[in-house]
């Protein structure tokens, strides 16, 4: 078995770095990862922090596919709780008319921010609740089929376009959710990774055949770092690391520049923390991210590995992707 490779990108903005530098960045990247083979790419919505170049997802999505010309590109995901059903399927229905075939359509039910950025993405109206997420998936996916008879609010461009929908999940509300509507599963296991593996069995279990999608598919998030030994590997990890020690503490910001050790850095209770929230990493040399990926092949059976690669230097987080692709491809051996 040998799983599809896939790029996940939040378009990092780097300590001394710019959020035009970033932008620039994910579509080197992006260009880079189609010459590698990766099967598509996709970019994330968060809002409000200084760290993250992705906020208009769709925006960037569009300015990828442009200036690609094979790889998938889509979004891993939309946070639909922030936006009208109608307002993405008009997006991404417009994104698949410019770049038919290409688009992919991934749905998150986190807010993807904090409170008071959820207030000013209008989350606070009456519809706008995560409890009507399931009919507001459906409202979309009805955006996106072909026209019904009588239909009176249609997406244009979308209708009819049908983008393919994924569910993206950190819990097993939307494990459930993707089996009981047919619809392919990714799991965010680079950030959130104590319930894959239930997560991942409940939706084999409980997946129900669709017209689209007659057997369960599951994707798999990764944060992998290669580098050409071990120790160059873990000095770049140490930038993800401080982020999410960062995150413990109450604090955002620009992806630090790595350090030489974190042993400085963090109490024995932040290093757990962290840890724990970055267990689904593989970090290393060609060789150890060869075996750690044959390990986690094994213990999910994942379709589908989607990699985050939160590295300061944008030529060595690209070098990085070209050494997993190798890995991939057989050079390195899978």
């Amino acid at each position: 078995m040998h799983p599809r490779l896939s790029i996940l990108d939040l378009a990092p903005i780097v300590e001394g770095g710019t959020a035009a530098q970033a932008l620039h960045d994910s579509t080197t990247l992006a260009q880079h990862a189609e010459r590698l083979g990766y099967t598509r790419y996709w970019v994330a919505e968060h809002h409000n922090m200084e760290g993250v170049a992705s906020s208009a997802t769709a925006v960037l999505i569009g300015q990828i596919a442009g200036a690609t010309s094979t790889i998938r590109v889509g979004s891993g995901g939309i946070m639909l709780p922030n936006h009208a059903p109608l307002t993405i399927a008009e997006q991404f229905g417009t994104l698949a008319t410019l770049f038919p075939g290409r688009i992919d359509l991934g749905l998150g039910r986190a807010p993807g921010t904090d409170g008071p950025t959820m207030r000013a993405l209008r989350r606070h109206l009456a519809t706008a609740h995560e409890d009507r997420f399931p009919e507001d998936v459906l409202e979309l996916i009805a955006y996106l089929a072909p026209e019904q008879p009588g239909q009176v609010v249609r997406a244009i461009p979308g209708q009819g376009t049908e983008v393919p929908v994924w569910m993206l999940g950190s819990s097993l509300y939307g494990a459930q959710l993707a089996a009981y509507l047919g619809l392919p599963f990714a799991f965010a296991s680079h950030f959130a990774p104590s319930m894959l593996m239930q997560a991942l069995e409940m939706y084999r279990a409980q997946y129900r055949p669709s017209a689209r999608h007659p057997t369960p598919y599951a994707m798999v998030g990764l944060n992998v770092v290669v580098a050409d030994t071990d120790a160059q590997a873990q000095h770049l990890f140490t930038s993800l690391q401080q982020r999410f020690l960062g995150m413990q503490r109450g604090q955002r910001g620009p992806l630090p520049r790595p350090i030489d050790s974190m042993d400085t850095q963090w109490t024995a209770g932040e290093k757990l923390a962290v840890e724990r929230m970055l267990a689904e990493s593989i970090v290393g040399s060609p060789r150890t991210v060869r075996e750690g990926l044959q390990a986690t092949l094994e213990r999910t059976g994942a379709d589908e590995f989607i990699v985050a690669c939160a590295v300061h230097d944008a030529a060595a987080r690209r070098r990085s992707y070209e050494l997993l692709a190798g890995i991939a491809a057989g050079t390195h051996g899978l």
